[in-house]
């Protein structure tokens, strides 16, 4: 079953942060890693965004979620958000998209 985390954080630092996740995307491809992600800005709070990343099982998210490298990639983040992170997790019951 896929399994989609929803990652709630606030930053002035957005562009700093796009510069981490891209540096991560080039670099740690692994067997558990997302199979997609998406970047949406709330239009409300201009320093609001959330990261919808889809894996295709819970088990290759706790794995990810483990890795050493996950935890170095989420510090350097965390320290550019100006309130701690908020996680929503989630199954996959359908997926109409495809």
């Amino acid at each position: 079953m896929k399994f989609i985390q929803i990652v709630d954080f606030e930053t002035e630092r957005m562009d700093e942060m796009r510069a981490v996740m891209a540096e991560w995307d080039e670099s740690e491809r692994r067997d558990y890693s997302p199979v997609g992600s998406v970047l949406l800005k709330d239009r409300d709070n201009p320093d609001r965004y959330y990261v919808v990343v889809t894996f295709n099982s819970y088990d290759d998210a706790m794995r990810n979620s483990e890795d050493p490298r996950t935890s170095e990639m989420a510090g350097r983040l965390g320290a550019l958000c100006t309130r701690p992170t908020k996680f929503v997790n989630c199954d996959v019951l359908e997926d109409f998209a495809g």
